[in-house]
């Protein structure tokens, strides 16, 4: 049984049939007659929740990098700035880190023949996605950091996490976004090492995803050196997960074809059951 048919086969038994053909590339009809077409008629119906935050020059950001800003764009030879009024059109010039907002670090971010942002592949941009939720435990422990057992915690509940999955840790610190001190907070809630080693190791996850603006609260952040040392991707800053089951949704992720990019602003959703 495929990824998708364990995903969706109590709520929509079709449902896999035909999101495979669509989501995975496949141009022509599947096997049981069904087109591309069908699929998104399918597609079409489920509910999508945004997982991106807007971001502005005000937007949090780590502590080692600064504010982005926002200018008008200019003629470079007369350096006037390009209005609807006299140019019939405007843009804007944008100075700010790739790490900026909601956010991929590919596994260059962190290491030198690691992969580019560019060079992920599209299949690693369409995943299962399953979402562990720590909030109940931040009451006892406000910087809680995902482990082992609560991952086998989940399974217990949800069913073992899917081979190629993307997991996300939902802590609700999407929710101070409008606080940036507050959203900046260290430490936070997190993934331990152990965890994302176990979610990589034995379940082959493809990548992570998190609402904080690191993996982790290490002071050599180590979590997320691991995890791209590996190979993984993963998304920072999250939002939304709140409206996320468990398991049965899928994640669409996508950011621009920087060449040879160590990182940039990226635009998730999700696909509910």
């Amino acid at each position: 049984m495929s990824v998708f048919s364990r995903l969706f086969k109590k709520k929509a038994p079709a449902l896999p049939l035909l999101v495979m053909p669509m989501l995975l590339g496949a141009t022509a009809a599947h096997a049981d007659g069904m087109s591309l077409a069908d699929a998104y008629k399918v597609i079409s119906t489920r509910k999508l929740v945004d997982l991106t935050h807007g971001f502005s020059p005000t937007t949090p950001v780590w502590q080692g990098f600064g504010q982005a800003s926002f200018t008008t764009a200019s003629d470079p030879k007369t350096y006037r700035p390009y209005t609807l009024e006299k140019d019939g059109f405007r843009t804007t010039f944008y100075s700010m880190v790739g790490q900026y907002g909601t956010h991929v670090d590919p596994p260059a971010h962190f290491h030198a023949n690691g992969l580019t942002m560019d060079r992920i592949p599209l299949q690693e941009m369409i995943l299962p996605l399953v979402v562990f939720d720590i909030t109940p435990l931040l009451g006892k422990d406000p910087h809680h950091a995902l482990t082992v057992q609560d991952i086998q915690e989940w399974e217990k509940k949800h069913g073992r996490v899917p081979k190629g999955a993307f997991a996300a840790l939902r802590t609700d610190m999407s929710k101070d976004w409008g606080n940036p001190e507050r959203f900046k907070r260290h430490p936070f809630p997190a993934w331990s090492l152990a965890a994302v080693q176990f979610l990589v190791e034995k379940r082959h996850v493809t990548a992570i995803g998190h609402e904080s603006l690191d993996t982790d609260s290490t002071p050599t952040l180590d979590a997320e050196k691991w995890l791209l040392g590996q190979g993984r991707y993963q998304l920072e800053v999250l939002a939304h997960l709140d409206e996320v089951p468990p398991t049965g949704a899928l994640i669409v992720a996508t950011w621009p074809k920087v060449e040879n990019g160590w990182g940039f602003p990226a635009r998730a959703f999700a696909i509910l059951p």
